[in-house]
């Protein structure tokens, strides 16, 4: 039996062969329309990557400048901190010093304050002995005086 061309003839009226071809085509339209569609992601996927690489380098020298300007203030800190340390420290120092003197300086001002009042109690007693002295002293000479004049009389009436 020989196949004729209209046994051959598919149900869509073309030859088989054309038919294969038809079904083919859609598989790769489809195929093509996904490829062209992977390729646009892909394509967009780079566009993405390159702005975000871009942004990074920004935010890289945003970071570098920073901490430049970080490191710059912290030379212009520290100078300050260490000289107010040292200062501090010097008052620190200072103040260990003085304490101890102060204190000694309180002791012996307390020691020349009752020095100073034991001084003046015996001057004032001093004093009130020089004026006893002094009275006595002037009660023994008009006691003498008197005795003398006594004598005295006494030897008048005898001559």
């Amino acid at each position: 039996m020989k196949n004729t061309g209209a046994a051959n003839i598919g149900s869509s009226g073309r030859l088989p062969t054309e038919e294969i071809n038809e079904e083919d085509e859609i598989p790769r339209l489809d195929i093509s329309k996904f490829q062209a569609r992977e390729e646009e992601i892909e394509r967009r996927k780079k566009e993405v990557r390159e702005k975000v690489e871009l942004q990074l380098g920004r935010a890289e020298e945003e970071t570098r400048r920073l901490t430049h300007i970080w490191e710059e203030l912290e030379v212009l800190a520290d100078p300050l901190r260490k000289d107010v340390a040292i200062v501090r420290k010097k008052i620190d120092m200072a103040y260990k010093e003085l304490k101890p003197l102060g204190q000694s300086c309180q002791k012996k001002e307390k020691e020349y304050k009752e020095a100073l009042e034991a001084f003046n109690e015996k001057n004032k007693e001093r004093a009130q002995l020089v004026a006893t002295l002094m009275e006595l002293l002037t009660e023994s000479e008009k006691q003498r005086m008197k005795k003398l004049e006594e004598l005295s009389k006494i030897m008048e009436s005898i001559r």
